[in-house]
């Protein structure tokens, strides 16, 4: 993980985050504040951020996290959240029903913690000394409109094909509309490998994709060299994405390290498309 945030540093990625995971034994999961904590080191000044998936959380928790992450970061804060789902709610003792009330509530103390309010009779320690953008992730019409009417911007999950991308982000322009609301930002989520040229890289995924990764549609990740990557991610500008998130969806080390490298080409297209 440090290898690669350096390599994303290097490429001259335009963000950092890391995820949120629990009760994942035997697999290692490396828990996002501590571990963001380390790769801010290799990141410089550019936004980093981690998600929290709200109710399996204490927000007087998150609040001093991210806190203390903001003041750490030499560059801008963002915190992703979502209200998460699967056995790992349980685990970490969230509610089996209404999370999407309890995420609306913790959110809400976290923000008023970040800027110093007292809550009753609760305040945290440091604060950030600019304001940190909230990004709400989720897929379904509920979330959507949280996202809406809450967020300051919005993440959709990386297993929508392109067209259920499209159709998704116009559902969160219109929610914004819906609540008189300038959309924020728009931000998709994607599974990718670049390699060399198109026969590179599925090389290295086309066994991962075979293999029923993560039970993703293939069509939902991006797979090519350089400028078939580059043309993809135009498509996202095109239906007003604002940023995409890439994950890499081999293991092997040393493809990941030569993926992220090619993103600097990837880049350099995509500004030029």
């Amino acid at each position: 993980m440090v290898a690669r945030a350096a390599a994303a540093a290097a490429a001259g990625l335009d963000s950092l985050f890391v995820g949120d995971h629990h009760a994942t034994g035997p697999m290692p999961y490396y828990q996002n504040s501590a571990i963001l904590g380390r790769l801010l080191a290799e990141w410089g000044d550019r936004p980093a951020g981690a998600l929290y998936l709200l109710p399996a959380w204490n927000p007087v928790l998150v609040a001093e996290q991210v806190g203390t992450l903001a003041a750490v970061a030499t560059g801008r804060f963002i915190l992703q959240c979502a209200v998460g789902g699967g056995d790992q709610m349980a685990a970490m003792g969230a509610p089996p029903r209404g999370r999407g009330a309890v995420f609306e509530g913790h959110l809400a103390m976290i923000r008023r913690l970040l800027v110093g309010e007292d809550v009753d009779g609760v305040r945290v320690a440091p604060t950030p000394t600019e304001p940190v953008e909230v990004w709400i992730g989720g897929h379904a019409p509920a979330a959507i409109d949280r996202a809406a009417r809450l967020g300051d911007g919005w993440i959709v999950a990386p297993w929508a094909t392109d067209d259920q991308a499209g159709e998704l982000a116009a559902a969160y322009v219109k929610a914004c509309e819906t609540h008189d609301r300038a959309p924020g930002e728009l931000v998709i989520r994607r599974d990718i490998h670049v390699g060399a040229d198109p026969e590179d890289a599925f090389r290295v995924a086309r066994p991962v994709l075979d293999g029923g990764y993560r039970g993703m549609d293939p069509a939902a990740t991006v797979v090519g060299g350089p400028y078939d990557v580059a043309r993809r991610f135009t498509r996202y500008a095109a239906m007003g994405y604002d940023h995409v998130l890439v994950r890499h969806l081999a293991d092997e080390q040393s493809e990941v390290l030569a993926s992220f490298a090619r993103l600097a080409e990837v880049r350099e297209m995509v500004a030029g498309l």
